[in-house]
């Protein structure tokens, strides 16, 4: 593998995602992962200065269900990641998958100038973008 092919994180990212606010009962998150077929929402900011955060579907497993506690009195806010572990759309996929490494990271939403633009997987890293590094 030549280490000067550079493939960034724009490259493989998922560019579709889908938002839900903090004050969601879990019930909706699930609804709106079922309906969207994903298993993780990106968590919109409350304000300027707010960060965004993440809710997996692991995380309603281990945070309600697990506890056996009621999906529709639940509020996403009460068991989503925040703040989350964000990468930029220009970062290398090397170090992207580093970073997932170093943090156990399941997902990250690619911010740029502030705002969310996609989400990025290890599966997309390695079926994306190092199938694409091994094509080359």
């Amino acid at each position: 593998m030549n280490t000067k092919q550079l493939i960034r994180v724009r490259d493989v990212m998922k560019s579709e995602f889908i938002t839900i606010d903090g004050v969601a009962t879990v019930q909706e998150a699930l609804r709106s992962m079922k309906s969207h077929m994903t298993s993780v929402l990106v968590v919109n900011k409350r304000h300027q200065n707010d960060e965004y955060g993440m809710i997996t579907a692991g995380d309603i497993a281990r945070h309600v269900l697990a506890r056996n506690r009621a999906p529709d009195r639940v509020n996403v806010y009460e068991v989503m990641a925040k703040p989350v572990i964000s990468v930029s759309p220009d970062m290398d996929i090397r170090y992207c998958s580093k970073l997932f490494a170093r943090y156990d990271l399941v997902r990250a939403p690619v911010i740029e100038s502030g705002e969310v633009i996609g989400t990025v997987s290890p599966n997309a890293l390695v079926l994306d973008g190092l199938f694409r590094l091994m094509a080359r």
